[in-house]
């Protein structure tokens, strides 16, 4: 896969209380693109951060209707993956971000 696949498939670690318990069971969650595949991001943590990743899982996340200055408009659908890692690695999300 190439360096700009890679970059262009994992946009951004999100960050939360809910992904902080979760990073300490070994499963790191990241803003990934819309068209991305499982395998595309398997490979793409795997070069990035140089750890051996054993299962992705992803969510489309719908955006939420919401009220700007008395007119309704609508947040962008995004895309978030689930990555487990391999018993004793880990990702410091912190150094990153």
């Amino acid at each position: 896969m190439s360096s700009e696949k890679i970059l262009s498939v994992i946009l951004a670690p999100h960050v939360s209380e809910k992904t902080a318990r979760a990073a300490e069971a070994g499963r790191y969650v990241f803003e990934v693109a819309r068209d991305a595949t499982k395998a595309d991001i398997k490979a793409a943590v795997e070069s990035l951060f140089s750890v051996k990743v054993e299962a992705v899982n992803v969510v489309n996340v719908k955006g939420k209707s919401k009220t700007f200055r008395f007119r309704s408009g609508r947040r962008g659908d995004w895309r978030k993956a689930y990555v487990k890692l391999a018993d004793g690695q880990s990702i410091d999300m912190m150094a990153q971000a």
